[in-house]
């Protein structure tokens, strides 16, 4: 394997010259919960399979909901929310799966159901026995930048030197170069003007070697920008995915799969055409 590619479970992603779509399936508040329990289930399957048939290319998997405020889960309530989840997909799509999770218990618990990939919004430093998992089973990972306070001296410098910090603990667990993928981290540790000036950077992250995933869809640099809930965000999400195309990224994570598949070829199409 070089590194013009890399293995996501069963299969091989060019890391330059495309942008592939990860689409977002939240499981999130009382999604399995008592009563309603297949109907969601069956909810969440009809879900991937339509986003599939939209041109989704890895499905990201969250029991956790991540937004400003958000509540912690106990790994247990987490496990309990993703794991049937996972191996339902495993058994009935032939698609990556990645999980988002920062915790390594369910992140355990995630690759035995079937996994291929763990989504770290931490970049590692949350749970410290993450990367020795995810070194241990060989599955690939995405790493983000994230703080808790945006205390920057001298951003894009600190942003670079916070990864590189990440990128030391990966290699530390033994997490070997072809299965990292780096993600600036918009809308985590950042102020408004950080998120669109790391959208506007990004290219800078290439200096690493990894790959880059840009996740901005539906986020609150797009809703403060122009003055928009989270519904009415696409349009806003697709102009950050084209620039995700224009600046080499190789994946983007959406809601809105058709949409960006479009946005994507109409890019792509331009630039290589």
């Amino acid at each position: 394997m070089t590194m013009d590619e890399m293995q996501i479970g069963d299969r091989k992603f060019q890391t330059a010259g495309h942008t592939y779509v990860m689409g977002i399936l939240n499981v999130t508040p009382d999604s399995f919960s008592d009563g309603g329990k297949y109907n969601q289930m069956d909810a969440a399957l009809f879900h991937i399979e339509e986003m599939i048939k939209e041109g989704m290319d890895i499905v990201d998997i969250g029991g956790e909901s991540t937004r400003p405020g958000y509540t912690l889960l106990s790994e247990k309530e987490e496990i309990e929310r993703v794991a049937p989840i996972i191996e339902k997909v495993k058994t009935r799509f032939n698609i990556p799966i990645s999980l988002d999770t920062y915790k390594s218990e369910v992140a355990k618990a995630g690759i035995e159901a079937g996994v291929d990939l763990i989504n770290d919004i931490w970049g590692l430093k949350y749970d410290k026995k993450l990367a020795e998992i995810i070194a241990d089973a060989k599955v690939a990972c995405c790493l983000m930048h994230n703080r808790k306070e945006p205390d920057y001296q001298n951003y894009m410098q600190d942003v670079m030197a916070d990864l590189e910090e990440t990128i030391a603990i990966a290699h530390r667990a033994g997490i070997t170069d072809e299965k990292i993928i780096l993600d600036p981290g918009v809308g985590f540790g950042k102020t408004y003007e950080n998120n669109l000036e790391i959208i506007n950077r990004m290219e800078q992250l290439h200096s690493f070697g990894y790959p880059l995933l840009l996740g901005t869809s539906r986020k609150s640099v797009i809703g403060l920008t122009l003055d928009l809930p989270a519904s009415e965000r696409l349009e806003g999400t697709l102009v950050t995915t084209v620039m995700a195309v224009m600046k080499g990224a190789m994946f983007v994570r959406v809601h809105d799969v058709k949409e960006n598949v479009r946005a994507i070829k109409m890019t792509e199409a331009i630039l290589h055409g």
